[in-house]
């Protein structure tokens, strides 16, 4: 029995009576006892109404289902002592946190424009966020914010208001250009350009921004404290992405590139030219770290890819390895330029580009509204591009035979002359590059460590994070010299090649030279196929087998050596690739084991896909430039290793003597995620796992790829289950091991992942480790993860180097 207690009409509490009495011959029954009801779906359900699971149901959770707890990154249980002691400089800045009791409060910032459309444009959340804490400052309590650009908003303390809803008025000059506007007139009036100043009237259009902030979570500010006596838990991890925000926002109102936590100034001395129009950009990486020894400050360089600013004709010219405006392929122009931001002249306006105009500057007309008399009237008059410039004074050279850009919008077209237009520095280049674009960007952002070490120097003076608001508020302090380390130089390892013989190296290099394969392979059933490569085949082939001979590599004369047809050399690269398939399959009796593939310039087609995906076929592709023995080697020990056979073992492998991994059957992962390349946003990511095989051997291994969704960094399909059977790539590494291993099990699992960032490995170990315990429970005993880390850096102090001159 019980009473319920419920509210009147006018706010007092009112108490029910009293149950009646129980009858003598009635025995009650507690709540608990009561055999619930069955629930019946309905046989169909309307169509209007979403079904939900009963997990869904906010605030409530199945009293079964115990919340599963986070991994978090463990301590190192210790350090080696292996080597020769040496002191290195690293480039980790020492970071002093004073303690404090405060919150950062999260805020989900909700943008919308006047009318309640959300706001999409990349950048114009940083410029209305910093409107709002302008114009609202004291309501605010003078706060200062870490806004990530998009939806997170962090501060230090509450905000005052429980209603965080503002309304954020900015100024927009974008109106009053010198532009053939297809709207009716330039720019929204008759302005002049440039010359008549007097006659110019700017119309400024205010626009209006609401802006909503939601509370989400609150971080304590003491996790940071955590960091620096060498703790992680989720709390330290939000934190420090918190601490990245602020990294991020400070190099923003510095005027930099932001790509992720990389940040580029717009400095020519960090230009470098890669040809085709494009620049590299030296920039540099800094970001937060936790360490065994606290809190640091992590920087290195870092190099991204821009279009060199300049004339937009000028980029055009390049990107297109043309002599003459004439010249230009304006289809491909119109991809190469969309997206891009200009400044024309000589308003010095910027814009975005949308695209050409159907004619040429002197064809393509627009309505002009101009004034008819003293009574105010317009009368609309059609005129070109052309001509409207010419008649404000502006002389255009070269730009009346050609396409004019569009910066408006689909329904309302804002033309300007190319000549006009400039583009604007820091803009991301993000198309595929070259071979040699590739090969330039690597020769020139090459650097010396002391040189590098100086120029991450002068990243951080010149950053000045001391004068930060938000920094100092955090009580955030950053040391301003290198952090010193101990460190230890390992001596080399030993290679064992074949007959027995040793390699030893020296100065970092092993040499191949007069030395056997410790295993080879043969090479039969095998042909070469030239696709126009300006060489002597036969020649080649020649010198080729000869060179194998002497590695131990038995190698027979090939089938064929199959020449395209010279009538083939301009079309499409698929094309001539399915006719020299074709050639291959009459004239040869099966198909064939190899295939030597000879291009004319180092660049990717589809003839490996082809061989390998739809065929099978081993393949090796080579541009012959300038072949020696010594290169003519080094595709030998990719042809042997292709095709079973192997090239060299480490010394303590043949002993073998491998701590941990000879004692036990022990298999060695490698995983990574390959992206497509920047602007291939619908091309699906390849997930790629290798493994080691033939235990107690590590230096054989066997590679499989899945395909997964574009741009997904966590590996999908570790663990793949189809109905009761598994098709993920773990299971094959582990019966690919089991059957090369003489039908042993792996005891130890040692997994290397590759590809993520510092704030990814936790979903690392949450997601993708997951995948893994579900496949591994049946066929190990333990596991073992590494992360690579790709920006740390060390460097000897001068004069303190054992002969060498980075660690």
């Amino acid at each position: 029995l019980f009473c319920l207690k419920m509210g009147s009409h006018d706010g007092e509490v009112e108490e029910l009576p009293p149950p009646p009495p129980v009858p003598p011959d009635v025995v009650p029954i507690k709540a608990d006892d009561v055999v619930p009801l069955e629930v019946v779906p309905p046989d169909v359900v309307p169509p209007d109404v979403v079904p939900i699971k009963a997990d869904d149901v906010v605030g409530e959770s199945p009293p079964n289902k115990p919340v599963k707890p986070k991994r978090v990154p463990m301590v190192r249980p210790g350090i080696g002592r292996k080597g020769q002691q040496i002191l290195l400089y690293s480039n980790h800045f020492k970071v002093s946190v004073k303690s404090t009791e405060d919150f950062f409060f999260h805020y989900h910032v909700n943008l919308k424009y006047e009318d309640d459309r959300p706001v999409d444009g990349k950048g114009i959340g940083r410029k209305v966020i910093d409107k709002l804490q302008q114009t609202y400052h004291s309501e605010l309590s003078n706060k200062d914010f870490a806004y990530d650009g998009e939806k997170s908003l962090f501060t230090i303390g509450a905000l005052p208001q429980k209603n965080n809803e503002f309304t954020v008025v900015m100024e927009d000059t974008s109106t009053g250009k010198t532009a053939a506007n297809g709207n009716g007139s330039p720019g929204g009036n008759d302005s002049p350009g440039g010359g008549d100043r007097k006659r110019v009237r700017r119309s400024y259009q205010p626009k209006t921004f609401k802006v909503e902030l939601i509370f989400a979570a609150k971080i304590p500010m003491n996790a940071i404290g955590q960091v620096i006596r060498g703790e992680e838990s989720e709390n330290s991890l939000e934190a420090l992405r918190v601490l990245d925000i602020i990294l991020r926002q400070h190099s923003a109102k510095q005027g930099c590139l932001l790509v992720r936590q990389s940040f580029f100034h717009n400095n020519p001395s960090n230009f470098v030219d890669l040809g085709g129009g494009v620049m590299g950009c030296r920039g540099f990486h800094s970001s937060f770290r936790g360490t065994q020894s606290g809190l640091s400050l992590n920087i290195d360089v870092s190099t991204t890819m821009i279009v060199k600013p300049g004339p937009l004709i000028d980029f055009l010219i390049f990107n297109q390895k043309v002599d003459h405006p004439s010249r230009i392929d304006w289809q491909k122009a119109k991809r190469a330029i969309k997206n891009l931001r200009i400044k024309t002249t000589p308003a010095n306006q910027e814009f975005k580009i949308v695209g050409l105009s159907e004619w040429t500057c002197k064809e393509q007309t627009f309505p002009l509204k101009q004034r008819n008399g003293s009574n105010g009237d317009c009368d609309t008059v059609e005129i070109t591009v052309y001509d409207y410039f010419m008649k404000k004074g502006i002389e255009l050279r070269y730009s009346g035979d050609f396409p004019c850009i569009n910066v408006g919008k689909p329904k309302r077209p804002t033309y300007f002359p190319v000549e006009l237009c400039t583009l604007v520095p820091l803009q991301r280049y993000t198309k595929a590059l070259s071979t040699l674009q590739r090969s330039s960007l690597v020769e020139k952002s090459r650097q010396k460590p002391q040189e590098r070490m100086t120029v991450l120097n002068d990243a951080l003076q010149h950053s000045n994070y001391d004068s930060d608001p938000m920094l100092r508020a955090c009580g955030i302090s950053v040391a301003s010299k290198f952090t010193q380390i101990e460190g230890r130089v390992l001596q080399a390892p030993k290679l064992k090649a074949g007959n027995g013989e040793d390699i030893i190296p020296r100065s970092g290099r092993w040499n191949f030279t007069n030395k056997r394969m410790f295993q080879t392979c043969s090479v039969d059933k095998w042909a070469a196929v030239n696709f126009s490569a300006r060489c002597d085949v036969r020649s080649l082939i020649r010198d080729l087998i000869r060179n194998a001979s002497a590695k131990g590599i038995q190698m027979d004369q090939p089938f064929e050596v199959f020449e395209e047809s010279p009538s083939m050399r301009r079309a499409p690269v698929s094309r001539r690739v399915d006719d020299m398939f074709e050639q291959i399959k009459s004239k040869l009796p099966g198909a064939p084991k190899f295939l030597l593939c000879l291009l004319p310039e180092r660049k990717n087609c589809p003839w490996k896909r082809k061989c390998l995906a739809e065929f099978g076929i081993v393949t090796q592709c080579l541009a012959p430039a300038r072949v020696n023995d010594p290169y003519l080697l080094n595709l030998l020990m990719k042809i042997n290793a292709k095709l079973g056979g192997l090239n060299s073992l480490l010394q303590i492998e043949a002993s073998p003597a491998i701590p941990h991994v000879s004692k036990v059957p022990t298999i060695i992962l490698g995983m990574d995620v390959s992206h497509g390349h920047p602007g291939q946003s619908d091309r699906p990511s390849i997930a790629a796992v290798v493994s080691s095989r033939q235990w107690p051997l590590i230096s054989k291994y066997r590679a499989s790829v899945h395909t997964q969704s574009p741009r997904l960094e966590m590996m999908s399909s570790l663990f793949k289950p189809r109905g009761t059977e598994d098709d993920g790539l773990i299971r094959e590494s582990l019966i690919d091991f089991y059957t090369s291993s003489g039908k042993r099990k792996p005891d130890h699992v040692i997994i290397f992942r590759d590809g993520v960032s510092e704030s990814q490995f936790t979903q690392v170990i949450n997601i993708e480790l997951d995948q893994i315990i579900e496949v591994l429970h049946l066929f190990c005993l333990s596991l073992h993860i590494c992360l690579v880390c790709h920006q740390l850096l060390y460097s000897p102090l001068p004069g303190k180097s054992p002969d060498c001159t980075s660690v």
